[in-house]
Order: structure tokens, then sequence, then C-alpha cells
């Protein structure tokens, strides 16, 4: 007897030999069942051996329990002790799955069926699975069958004789012969029918590829003809009636469970299409209708059961059709778009956890060796293997995936697979979530062979695993084109130049004669940049192929390459910088205006890092002024001060544009701005105060040279329109005012003389041809017009507004603001100004119609002919100037008694109106979601054409690359033009019972 405190020798033992509950298995191996073996070392190391020796031992004593004879109890033990094969099995399996433990202690007699162990049981195959099946009578025989059948490909599993390719085939066979004997039953059951038609059942998905998990449901296609002289249509109805049948033997939940749910769901036309179709009615299907997927999902297209021939002609007929998928428009944007689809329907909690659809899951590989199967099948008839592994095996083989990715790619497969089978196995449920409770943790460690630190070595791998295919399933299109041009590594494999330009245009590329000469130039060498580039153009060429316009995307980079490549920076920037290369990427394939910007300038290329470029936040206006009013200062001249300044302009403006499109676009560090006003606000402030800071410069610049110090007259530059709302886009120009003051005892000619010549010479430098952007100053809305005077004193501008001010000068004032120049006399126009835009005891009857009469005559004459008014941003039903003015006569109407409304910004006075009651939070809310959406189009018109539109591009590459701006993908310009319209009607709606109180 064990002493009290002390642990007994058996203890110490069992948790040297990994048990866990040691107390627990003491009182198991000193019970009656294992009383015969108390002492025999061998069953303790036996169970020491296995995934989890307390399950293994639990299921142990309780298959002797089931024992319903002594004498069978007896045989069980001996056997086990004597036949170390048994010993393993067995074990091994009470070890890993707690399911199966269940079935033994429910069919007591079925451990005999791992006692053979003859070399013919090594690999068994459809026709032994058959055998093994082939006393089952009903449906509830058929799953004892089944998981005794089970027991044998498990027991193999875990003990190592088979490795997971070999027994993801088993599994399949055993589904093959399952399917079989379903059919066999269904046919019993309704001869009539059986009698009346062919049927052929098609294995698709793992089970056609060979290569099936323990639970997983069985994709099937059925194909049925009528029997000679039989009517074709109760031929149809007859195997509709038999596949429905077998469907259910399989499915249906019985006192023994079910087996797998069949899921014939990828048939045609899916859920809504007829169970069985005939072989003609298949054909015409997929030679009209299918999408990219289902080709994609035919190439795994195998007959397992029924009428053989007619499973032959099935494959027969649709293989061509398979292997000219990679023809049709649109097919890796198919591909990639279904891929993300599935990505994005995984619950946010589970994503890390996601085995098979996560990122680096087996998913990935799968599509990717698909994809790379429907490029090159077309030619090569050995790449056209429903089994992944022995597809990506042949992919390597044939040069078109590089050697030792294929090796990682399959390495990481296989250990994920094995994870998957062996987190399925325990309780035969179909999951593909890594469990996070650390019993289920250190049972799958230990499963796998790791036994020192289960659960960190178990994490260690499965985490490396992913990382491999997260950092290979991309490249792995892409690394074989720059081999195929390079020609770098000996004794590979390469893709021949047809196979290189097949697979450029399957990924996007309208040119690939030009990218593939890109990509000679760019990673041809020995240079340290050749080098660089090859590591990087891979994942660069990825993010190109996910663009609207990756042929640009590849030249631009060319182009900054040629130009920075020698620049040890540059090099250091795309190397090291987390974010950098990604950022580049969106931004050269993303549309016209930002890479000019870059080109211009191409060091700016360093603003895209992470550290010392300074990032891509838009600068305040008092840093960007300090910096141009410096540069000014450097200045030998006017013209070279404005020239710097323009050139500080230039590389804000790509800054800006680089943050927006990669806000828009998102990257892996930084997902999607979500919040897409946000992103308007920031650009429009941006571009408004970099347009302040150019005009300060530019002023500076010009009165120096011309007066020195000090001009004879105050003079300051009122911002109009867009620039005085802090909403200006990349084309527009800047409207302003010009006011100016002559000095105390200053010639008012001279004065006037000198404000007029400022003007004139700002206009003048901000234009000149140069490589920055000119800055067009637009002073239309001056009193008189273009008429007028450009540049007035202030008590002109006071005269003028008291004697012959219009309305629509008053409603234009709102946008008022003063941006560069004087401020005293800025804020003095201002005090000017309010009582005009902001009447005391608002507008009277006659303005208001008066508006409403301007804004009906606008729509009607100004959308330009040939245009779909619908769709234009500025004028068209539901766009920027229904909102506006829609806002406007709120603030006329209503800012004399609410000051919140007193603001140029339109957002912001749409805000103050709903916060003092004029319009409904849901009115609001419309009308800001339209002006937002109207204003974003416009940016990205300009960013993706190069200048300026108020309406959607109609080249299909611009609109698509409008598209992928306003986070549409690929195949989806139809559905943003109908979601513009949708809300741009909605805020017609709005605005017409607010605007014209209908």
């Amino acid at each position: 007897m064990t002493a009290p405190g002390r642990r007994s020798s058996t203890f110490t033992r069992l948790l040297r030999h990994g048990f866990t509950d040691a107390s627990g298995a003491e009182r198991l191996l000193e019970g009656p069942e294992l009383a015969p073996l108390r002492d025999d070392p061998v069953l303790l190391e036996a169970l020491g051996g296995t995934a989890d020796p307390d399950l293994a031992l639990r299921g142990l004593v309780r298959l002797l329990e089931a024992q319903p004879t002594p004498t069978d109890q007896r045989e069980l033990l001996d056997t086990l002790i004597a036949a170390k094969p048994l010993r393993d099995r067995l074990l091994g399996v009470l070890g890993c799955s707690a399911a199966l433990g269940d079935h033994l202690a429910r069919h007591a007699g079925d451990w005999r069926a791992l006692v053979t162990y003859e070399p013919r049981d090594l690999h068994p195959g459809v026709a032994e699975f058959e055998r093994g099946l082939a006393e089952a009578g009903d449906p509830v025989a058929l799953r004892v069958a089944y998981r005794r059948c089970l027991l044998s490909i498990a027991a193999r599993d875990v003990c190592g004789t088979t490795d997971v390719a070999e027994t993801a085939a088993e599994l399949a066979d055993l589904a093959t012969a399952t399917l079989r004997a379903a059919l066999r039953l269904a046919r019993a059951a309704a001869p009539e029918d059986d009698a009346l038609c062919r049927l052929a059942v098609i294995a698709m998905g793992k089970c056609g590829g060979h290569e099936l998990n323990y639970v997983s449901d069985v994709d099937v296609i059925f194909v049925g003809e009528a029997v000679k002289g039989a009517d074709d249509a109760k031929a149809l109805r007859a195997a509709t009636r038999l596949a429905s049948h077998m469907m259910r033997i399989c499915s249906e939940t019985t006192v023994e469970g079910s087996i797998w749910p069949v899921d014939a769901n990828l048939r045609p036309e899916g859920r809504n299409g007829p169970l069985v179709r005939s072989l003609s009615s298949h054909v015409a299907y997929y030679q009209r209708w299918a999408k990219t997927w289902e080709f994609q999902a035919l190439l795994k297209a195998r007959p397992v059961a029924g009428d053989a021939e007619l499973g032959g002609q099935y494959v027969a007929a649709l293989a061509p059709l398979v292997w000219q998928a990679a023809e049709r428009e649109n097919f890796v944007a198919d591909v990639q778009k279904m891929r993300r689809r599935v990505v994005e329907n995984i619950p946010v909690s589970e994503v890390e956890r996601e085995l098979k659809l996560g990122p680096g899951g087996l998913r990935d590989v799968e599509f990717a060796v698909q994809l790379l199967q429907l490029v090159h099948g077309r030619t090569d008839v050995s790449l056209r293997s429903g089994s992944t592994l022995d597809a990506l095996q042949a992919l390597a083989a044939g040069g078109y995936v590089g050697r030792v990715d294929a090796v990682q790619l399959d390495d990481a497969y296989r250990f994920l697979r094995s994870l998957e089978h062996r987190i399925q196995l325990y309780r035969l449920r179909r999951t593909h979530l890594v469990p996070e409770d650390e019993a289920d943790l250190r049972r799958l460690g230990r499963s796998l062979g790791l036994r020192s630190d289960p659960i960190t070595e178990l994490t260690r791998e499965w985490k490396r695993h992913t990382g491999v295919v997260r950092r290979l399933h991309e490249k792995l299109f892409y690394r074989p084109l720059l081999d195929a041009v390079a020609q770098l590594a000996p004794g590979e494999v390469r893709l021949s130049p047809e196979a290189a330009r097949e697979r450029l245009v399957a990924l996007g590329y309208t040119d690939p004669a030009a990218a593939l000469r890109h990509l000679e130039a760019l990673a041809s060498g020995v240079t340290r940049k050749a080098a660089i580039q090859r590591t990087l153009l891979p994942v660069l060429l990825g993010w190109f192929a996910d663009s609207a316009d990756p042929d640009a995307g590849l030249l631009n980079f060319r182009k900054v390459s040629d130009a920075l490549g020698k620049t040890p920076w540059y090099l250091r920037l795309l190397r090291d910088e987390g974010a950098a290369a990604e950022n580049l990427a969106r931004v050269l394939s993303a549309g016209r205006l930002a890479p000019d910007l870059l080109m211009r300038a191409p060091e700016a290329v360093a603003l895209l890092g992470d550290g010392d470029g300074g990032g891509l936040a838009p600068r305040g206006r008092a840093q960007l002024e300090q910096e141009m009013l410096a540069a000014v200062g450097r200045a030998e001249s006017a013209e070279q001060g404005v020239a710097a300044a323009r050139g500080v302009r230039r590389r804000e403006l790509f800054r800006t544009a680089a943050g927006d499109i990669v806000g828009s676009y998102g990257t892996e560090a930084q997902p999607v701005e979500a919040d897409q006003g946000a992103l308007v606000d920031r650009v429009g402030g941006a571009v408004s105060d970099l347009t302040a800071a150019t005009l300060a410069g530019t002023l500076r610049a010009v009165v120096r040279e011309g007066w020195g110090d000090t001009l004879p007259t105050r003079f300051a530059i009122i911002g109009m329109g867009r620039f005085g709302g802090h909403e200006l886009g990349y084309g527009s120009d800047a409207d302003v005012l010009f006011v100016h003051e002559p000095w105390d005892g200053a010639d008012e000619r001279e004065a006037a003389e000198a404000a007029g010549r400022v003007v004139a010479e700002m206009r003048r430098l901000l234009q000149v041809p140069s490589g920055d952007p000119p800055l067009l100053i637009d002073a239309d809305l001056r009193p008189e017009g273009r008429n007028g005077p450009l540049v007035r004193t202030l008590k002109s501008y006071e005269a003028y507004y008291r004697r012959w001010s219009q309305v629509w000068e008053s409603q234009a004032l709102l946008r008022a603001e003063l941006v560069a120049g004087d401020e005293e006399l800025g804020r003095r126009f201002v005090e000017l100004i309010d009582p005009l835009r902001y009447p005391r005891g608002g507008l009277g009857d006659d303005a208001v119609r008066e508006i409403r009469r301007l804004k009906a005559r606008m729509e009607s004459e100004r959308v330009p002919r040939g245009t779909d008014p619908k769709l234009h941003t500025k004028l068209g039903p539901g766009g920027l100037s229904d909102v506006e003015w829609t806002v406007q006569l709120m603030q006329m109407r209503h800012g004399a008694r609410e000051a919140s409304l007193r603001t140029p910004r339109t957002r912001q006075a749409l805000a103050a109106a709903r916060g003092a009651g004029l319009v409904s939070e849901e009115d609001a809310a419309t009308l800001d979601e339209a002006w937002v959406l109207a204003t974003r189009v416009r940016n990205a018109v300009m960013l993706v054409r190069g200048r300026a539109g108020d309406t959607f591009p109609t080249e299909s590459r611009e609109l698509a690359a409008v598209g992928r701006y306003l986070g549409y993908g690929p195949g989806h310009v139809g559905d943003m033009l109908d979601a513009y319209r949708r809300t741009a009607r909605r805020a017609r709606g709005v605005m017409e019972a607010l605007f014209y109180d209908t």
C-alpha cells in the first residue's frame, strides 16, 4: 500500500508515459477488465505511444466491457499483447478518435477488422472497400460497415503506414464504394425506375480529386439518359428519384448516425437547377451559361458510380471546355473574386484558426494550383490531374512552378492536410478550425509526432507552414516568368516563351510581349539592383495584376527603377520598408495622375515608406507655407522662387494622391479606409491647403522681386467655390477674388497698378510651362465677372455689393474665405460680406424664387450634349450641385440666426443644419452620402485619366479603374453605376422636397 502523501510508482510511470490524468488511469488499470495485464510493461508502453494515452485507455476499457463473453474479452486481451500490429493500430485509433472509440464500444467485434496485417491490406482500393460493404442490405447496416472500413483507414493513418495523400485517396475510394452501395440499395428499392434509365454519378471536389477528408460533403453531379425505347422525360424523373434516394441513404441520420452529406450543388444552376440532367443538357449549359468557377470545379470531375459508359461520355464531352476556360474574358479576375469572397465570408473571430479558407490555408494552395492548371493545361496534358499534390508535382516538372517553391508548398500542404485530418478524426465532425483547448492541441501535436512540447511545437509548425503558403501562393504565378526571361537557375526547367505569354495574358496583362521585355530589363544581370528586383517582382506583379491596368503598373515600375535603380536608399526602401513596395505597386497601377507626378521627380517615392519620408499623411497649411516661403526666400528671382514652390506643390500632390489610392485600395498593412467621407475631406483639405500655400509663396516671390518687402497697398486673396470650402479636387482651378487697400498716404493709382501687376504676374508664373502641373487661377466670380477688373479695393467691393449685388453673388460668397495675403484686410472683407450671405431676417420670397429659377435653368442648359445626366456628378440629378444648392439655401435662410451654419464647407454646413433641426437625420445622411460619392467619382476620374471630368469614363479599362478606386472588384462596373444612380436618385428626392418645397 502506498504511504499517505506519496505517489505510487505506477502514478509516476503514468505521468512519464504521457498521461495527464494519472489518478484516473491508475484506477482503470487496477480495474477487473485489465487485471490480467496490470503489470505488463508492453501495454503501458503502447498506451504512452498514442496521441492521448488517457483517451486510449478509456476507449480500451469500454471495448473490453462491451465484449459479450469472458471468452471474447480474453481473446481481445491475448491478441492485444501477442500481436504488435493490432496493438499499435487499435490503441492508435483509440488515442486519436473518440468517435471511433464509441463505434467500437457499440460494435464490440469490429476490432477484429484491425487484426489482419497482410500486404494486400496495406493499400486497399475501391474493390476491397466494395467487398467490405457488400453485405450491407439497408442504410443502417451500410453505416456500420462504412465505419468498420473507416477504422482500417484511420489505423493505417495514425500508425504511419500511409501518408496523408494515400489516406486521402483511400477515403475517396471508400466514398466511391459507399456511393455505389447506396445506389445499389436505391435501385433495389425502385426496380421500375432502374429499368427506365441510365444514371451516372460524377464525383467532384475532393472526392473527385482523390483527396477526401475524414468528414466532408461528397460533391456529385448526376447525368441521366433513357434506356432504349423509354420516354426521355419519364426516364429523367426516374433517374431523379434514384439520385434523391441515394443521397438520402448517405445523408440521413439513423440510429448509427449519418455517413456524410451528398452535395449536388455544383450542378448547372446550383440548387435552382434540376438534380439530374441529360448529357446534352449538361453540354449545352457549359457551352453557353457556365461561369469560370464551374470550369474550375470540373478539373476534379470523375465518374464513380452508376453507368460507367455514360460517366465516361460526360467527362469526354466537357474536358475540351475545361481547357478553354482560361481564354474567357475576366478569367483570372473571376478566380480571384471567388477566392476573396471565400475569405470575406469567414467570421473575423475564426479567420486566424481557419485551416482551409484562412490566409495561408489549404484553399490558397488549391486555388493557385488550379489556376495554373487551367492556364497551361490547354497545351500540356501532363497537368490534367484532379489531385492537388500530383498537379503541383507536374507543374514543377514542366517548369511552370519553381522546384524549390513546389517542394515547400508540397510540405506545407501535407502538414495542413494532416492537421485537418487529425482534427476531424477526433469527433468525426466536419470542421477546419484549429481548436483553442489545450488538451485538444496537445493531442493533435502528439498525433503528428511532436512529443517534446506538443502545444508549442504544433503552433510553431502550423504558423510556419501557413506563412510559407502566404508567401508563395501569389509568387507561384510570377517567379517562373522571371526565370524564363532572366535565365538564372541552372538546371531548372523554364517556361517557354509561349507559356510565359499565356500566363501573363491569363493574369490580366494585355501586352505580354512588352511585359516580358520589362521583366527581362528589370531582372537580368548580377547587379545588386537586379537581385533585389528579382526578389520583389513576384510580389509586385501580383499587386499589379490586382489592379485595372497591370501593364501600366509594370511599365511605370520600370521607369522608376531606371531613374532610381542606382540610388542606394531606393533599393533599401523597397527591400526593408514593410509598406513601401506594396504602396508603390498600388500607386503605379491605379491610373495616370500619381505616376505622372512621380516620374517628374522620382525621389518622391521615399514618401511611400514607413520611415523618414514623412509618410502619406497630408501636411498642414502652416507647415507647407513655411516650406514654400523658405524656398522663395532662397531663390534669386521670382521665376525661380515660384518654380520651387510649384515643385513642392507637385511633391505634395503626389503625397495626397498616393495616400488616397492606398486608403481606397487598401494594403496588407493598411485596410481600406472605412469612412469614405473622411477620405474626401482629407483630399479636399490637403489640396486646398496646398493651393493656399502655393499662392502665398507665389505672392511673396512676386512682391519681393517688384517692390522689395512691401507693396504700396495691402493685398489679400479670398478663396471662393471649392477652394474656399476646403473641397478642391486634384484637377480643380483655384477660384479666387483679389482685394487690396492702399496704405495710408499711398497714391491710389499707383497702388491699383501695383495690385494689378501682382495678379497678372502670379497668374503668369503659375502657368509657365514646366515639368510641374500648372495652377490655374479663376477670378470669374468677381463683381461684373469677366468684364470687371481683376482686383478691386475693399471700398469698391463695398460699393458694388451695396448697389449692384445679385442674389447669386451672395450665394457664391457663402464659400468666401481668406487664403493668402493680408490677414486684417481679409478679415474686414469677410465682415463686409457676412450681411449679404447671411441676411438678417433670412431670404425674401423673391430671392428664394430667383435662386430656384437659376438652379432650374442651370440644370436644363449646362449638362453637355451626349452625356447621360443621371451619371453627371456635378450637374446631374442628385449630384454635387443639387446637394450644395440645397445646403446653401438653408445657410442663406437661417445663417443669421444659426451661427453653426456659417461655414464655407458643405458637409459641415449640412451637419449644422441637421443639428439645428432644419433637415432630418435620414435626409441629411442621404445628401451627405450622395455628395461624398460624387466627389469620390470626380477624384477617381482625375487619378485614372490624369485630367478632370464630371462623369464616368467610357473606356472600359478606365471605368474598371474607377470601380477599383471606389471598392468594386473586377466585373462589377455595372454594380458601381447602379449604386451611383440609386444614391443620386435618393438625394434628388430629398433635394426636391427641401429646395423646391415639394
